[in-house]
């Protein structure tokens, strides 16, 4: 089995920072494109970012310029940096990663998510 733990959220007053971390655990075999949603209060989860095993890295309009996401390949894990926040930001990220377990195929795999709060 592989779990992915995300932790690093909290409540920070707008303009602060915060960083997020999603550390995956298991029979892991290797780790394919890592990426943060988030999912606002009455709205849809959406795409934020993410990041191949290559380091190529991809942000949502929204976050561009202010979110910076990177991963630790040695210690199977990944962040995000989340700088200049917004209250529009305040959300429960997700983090999803494509990943290959030992004697099995690449597939999905889903965090429970950490709540992010930015206060006016």
């Amino acid at each position: 089995q592989v779990q992915l733990v995300e932790s690093g959220g909290g409540l920070v007053q707008a303009g602060g920072s915060l960083r997020l971390s999603c550390a995956a655990s298991g029979r892991i075999f290797s780790i394919g494109t890592m990426a943060w949603y988030r999912q606002a209060p009455g709205k849809e989860r959406e795409w934020v970012a993410d990041i191949t095993s290559g380091d190529s890295a991809n942000y949502a309009d929204s976050v561009k310029g202010r979110f910076t996401i990177s991963r630790d390949n040695a210690k199977n894990t990944g962040y995000l940096q989340m700088n200049s926040l917004k209250p529009e930001d305040t959300a429960v990220y997700y983090c999803n990663a494509n990943v290959r377990a030992r004697g099995l195929a690449y597939r999905p795999y889903w965090g429970q998510g950490t709540q992010v709060t930015v206060s006016s």
